[in-house]
């Protein structure tokens, strides 16, 4: 289920010159923000968990997602070089699992570990804090991954949908309104994050941890499925 040719040949696709600043950008400005609110606030619990919650668990992780995952084989349909790899004997699901597989490692590489370093600089992991996050960032790369391939293999119009979710539904409904907090990764990230923390009293989320784990690994597999399944019966632009 994992090819190493399309693997390197997506790597090669994320990593290049263009989506490798937009990829170091985010990471870049976490660090920038937590050395300046240490600098000015000292180490803080508090903030420390408000800074990795709201900046990079709500906006920086399913950004880079985005990224990943559509990035991971939107461009191929989009230019219609797909055609070449669909002809190769390649099986569609390996196609998908070796891309979604690249796609988690970018993200979780470029979300995770930054998250990690940010919290060492706010309060050195203080509470479990940084630990927790880094946590919370890895889980949600996973199901962020599976959702935005899917979404590069449905729609042209991948990365605006991608980014429209993030930004609108992850970064504002599912901080602010109840009933989208429900339907969050974001959310369901932070449920094992909280169980990370020892119920700390720092970090919560709105959904219990079984159901959380529940629909992280519900979510990853339909859309790991459905891609797959849209891979099979997919007409490259060339074609059309």
């Amino acid at each position: 289920m994992y090819h190493p040719t399309v693997a390197r040949l997506t790597y090669r696709a994320l990593l290049g010159r263009r989506r490798a600043a937009i990829l170091f950008l985010l990471p870049g400005l976490l660090l920038l923000i937590a050395a300046a609110v240490r600098a000015f606030n000292g180490a803080d619990d508090q903030i420390a968990a408000d800074v990795l919650g709201g900046f990079a668990l709500a906006t920086m992780v399913p950004l880079i997602g985005v990224i990943a995952g559509t990035g991971a084989i939107g461009p191929e349909i989009d230019d219609g070089s797909i055609v070449y790899l669909l002809a190769k004997p390649v099986k569609r699901p390996t196609i998908i699992v070796t891309k979604l597989t690249v796609a988690i490692a970018v993200t979780m590489v470029f979300s995770a570990v930054p998250t990690f370093l940010a919290g060492l600089i706010l309060n050195g992991n203080g509470q479990q804090i940084a630990i927790s996050y880094t946590i919370a960032a890895l889980v949600a790369s996973i199901a962020y991954s599976s959702l935005f391939l899917l979404l590069g293999t449905i729609s042209r119009h991948a990365v605006v949908i991608g980014l429209v979710y993030a930004l609108v539904w992850e970064a504002l409904f599912g901080t602010l309104i109840e009933g989208a907090r429900t339907l969050s990764v974001q959310q369901w990230s932070l449920a094992v994050a909280q169980k990370a923390s020892g119920d700390n009293g720092m970090i919560a989320s709105d959904v219990g941890l079984p159901v959380a784990v529940t629909l992280l690994v519900a979510v990853t597999v339909a859309a790991t499925w459905y891609a797959g399944q849209k891979l099979r019966t997919l007409a490259p632009a060339g074609e059309e």
